[in-house]
């Protein structure tokens, strides 16, 4: 069950390392039919129900509204966690570029609701401390977006170990090689806006006074959380 921001390009990693795939086939099928999302009508949880294990399932639900499963520690939880500042940029720039939401405020409009927690699936601040919280269970494998432009080989390493899967050492740099370029089609698709999956990208749209704003609200309701973000590479 894949988790929260960055999931785009983590179902796919994953989807490649699980399966042994390469990019190629990748850009060949519709990988959100390979991963269906938990909480989506469609193809609904009939659907789901009848794949074979292993299941990929993805989700953005918060831990507490995952299913039962997922808490007794009787199926795996891979939870994708992206420094907020970049995220609510790209989540700003999603909202803008889907036909459905068509949302047209300014961005700093944008950033306030993010902060008073006024966004579909609530508060980010609660969802990722909600799964930090859990990030030492066995069954639960939580990730920084940023490391996987950090340190790719390192969490494909993760990845392979927490899925079981069997990888010589030819093999497993041949899979890093293969993330690599995943991450770069990804990262410079011509169908995103510019530079979207890149680290640093809120420097670019945030005012000093919108970061000061940002950063007092942050501490505020991190502030007793021990988790970390990169917020620039």
């Amino acid at each position: 069950c894949l988790v929260h921001a960055g999931t785009g390009l983590l179902q796919e990693v994953v989807y490649l390392v699980s399966q042994g795939a390469d990019p190629d086939e990748i850009g060949l099928m519709n990988i959100d039919e390979q991963l269906p999302v938990l909480e989506y009508p469609q193809p609904g949880l009939d659907i789901i129900k009848e794949l074979t294990s292993p299941r990929l399932i993805k989700s953005h639900l918060p831990y507490r509204f995952l299913p039962s499963d997922l808490h007794n520690g009787n199926s795996k939880v891979i939870y994708m966690a992206r420094n907020p500042k970049d995220l609510v940029v790209s989540y700003y720039q999603f909202h803008r570029s889907l036909r459905t939401m068509s949302y047209r405020g300014t961005f700093q409009e944008f950033c306030r609701r993010f902060m008073n927690d006024k966004l579909g699936y609530g508060s980010w601040f609660e969802h990722v401390q909600e799964f930090w919280e859990h990030h030492m269970d066995a069954n639960v494998l939580f990730l920084k977006y940023e490391d996987m432009h950090k340190d790719l080989a390192t969490m494909v390493e993760q990845l392979v170990r927490f899925l079981g899967v069997s990888y010589d050492k030819a093999q497993l740099e041949t899979m890093v090689e293969h993330c690599h370029q995943l991450i770069d089609q990804c990262c410079n698709a011509e169908a995103l806006p510019v530079g979207r999956g890149r680290v640093g990208l809120w420097k670019d749209i945030f005012t000093v006074s919108m970061n000061e704003k940002f950063d007092l609200v942050y501490k505020q309701k991190m502030g007793k959380c021990d988790l970390t973000f990169d917020f620039y590479l």
